[in-house]
């Protein structure tokens, strides 16, 4: 029985396992037809992906300023700090004693010769004036009867009416007379005078500063200051040298007048030319200086009086050089370079050997030519091989 049973049970196990080994097949076809849906799925995705990218842009252009290398004589310079002083100030005051009436003038304005600045009380003056004048008047008759009683005594001693003792003391009558009117009207003038000196004008273009007195105060003549007038056009700008660069200048003055430029701190404006107009007599012994002054148009009133400069002034002469703005100058780890613009529009980082350099302008003793174009402002964004373009602004 027990047999039985056990060979009854084989056929059962034999047909399961028959039955997995049949399914195994069909499971494996469908894992391979999961995975390559999923392969053709990430194809076309990655196809899809790639179709609407867009290609890489060309780098912009990098707007840059441009200077031409020129070739001719540089004159290598001196730079140094100057002053500006008027070229004449004055203290303006009242010629006469008196109340001052009042201020014609605004603090800080200009003013052309002749202009009204202040006007003292003329009144006391007035009268003076009116006094003296009527001192002429009576004169004047005095001397017209003067001149009658002498005619008439002169026809009268011709007829032996009179003695020549009377005559003479007509004719001297008559002399007097004109003495007195010739005083009279000088101190006449000068009362006129003493009047228009009332009115205080400006003795030269200028710009006033602020009011020393006011009205109502009274002022001494030729004494109390009323504002102070500085002539500012032209200026004076002074500086000192070593003794030592002496000569150079010297030697720049035989080839003629001498430019000097001053430029302000923190003015981007171009530099203002002037001409050296003064050398000192004698060398401060303590300093080992010497004393310069520039004369300066300042038609635009760029320079004030007081005020700081830097004074640059030429001393040798290069003939012949190469040269380029200051600012096209860069330096790196391997020297001195500048970054030439070509006419492609491209960018050629250039070494150059740089030599002496001015005020704006630096020597290129060699890598560079006349006429190429280098790039002044915006270098920060140029390699070599950039792409650049001229800016206007």
């Amino acid at each position: 029985m027990i047999r039985g049973a056990k060979i009854e049970n084989l056929p059962r196990m034999s047909r399961k396992k028959s039955a997995l080994i049949k399914s195994a097949p069909i499971k494996s076809v469908l894992i391979v037809a999961v995975l390559g849906l999923a392969a053709l799925s990430v194809a076309w995705y990655g196809h899809h992906r790639g179709a609407g990218r867009k290609p890489a842009a060309t780098p912009a252009a990098v707007p840059v300023k441009v200077a031409m290398a020129t070739r001719g004589d540089v004159d290598l310079s001196l730079t140094q700090v100057g002053s500006v002083e008027a070229w004449s100030t004055v203290t303006v005051s009242s010629q006469v004693a008196g109340q001052l009436r009042s201020l014609a003038f605004v603090p800080g304005a200009h003013v052309h010769k002749g202009d009204l600045i202040a006007q003292i009380d003329p009144r006391p003056l007035q009268a003076q004036l009116d006094q003296v004048r009527g001192n002429v008047a009576r004169d004047e008759a005095n001397l017209i009867k003067a001149r009658a009683d002498l005619a008439r005594y002169t026809a009268m001693l011709a007829r032996g009416y009179v003695s020549k003792a009377d005559f003479d003391t007509y004719k001297a009558n008559l002399g007097v007379a004109a003495a007195v009117l010739k005083s009279d009207q000088a101190a006449q003038e000068l009362a006129q005078t003493q009047l228009d000196f009332t009115r205080i004008v400006a003795p030269f273009d200028g710009v006033l500063g602020a009011p020393l007195v006011y009205p109502g105060a009274v002022v001494a003549a030729n004494t109390t200051g009323i504002v102070v007038l500085n002539q500012i056009e032209p200026v004076w700008v002074t500086f000192a040298l070593p003794q030592d660069s002496l000569p150079a200048v010297r030697l720049a003055q035989t080839r003629g007048t001498v430019t000097v430029q001053a430029r302000l701190d923190g003015d981007s404006g171009h530099p203002i030319s002037g001409t050296l107009g003064f050398i000192n007599n004698a060398v401060d012994a303590t300093t080992s200086t010497i004393t310069l002054k520039a004369r300066f148009d300042n038609a635009d009133d760029r320079l004030t009086p007081g005020q700081f400069v830097n004074v640059t002034l030429p001393t040798t002469r290069i003939a012949n050089a190469v040269s380029v703005p200051v600012v096209a100058l860069q330096n790196s780890s391997n020297g001195s370079f500048v970054f030439v613009f070509k006419p492609d529009g491209t960018i050629e980082q250039r070494p150059v050997t740089a030599g002496t350099s001015t005020a704006d302008r630096t020597v290129i003793d060699k890598g560079l030519a006349a006429g190429e174009q280098v790039v002044v402002d915006g270098q920060m964004l140029l390699v070599n091989g950039s792409h650049a373009r001229i800016s206007a602004h």
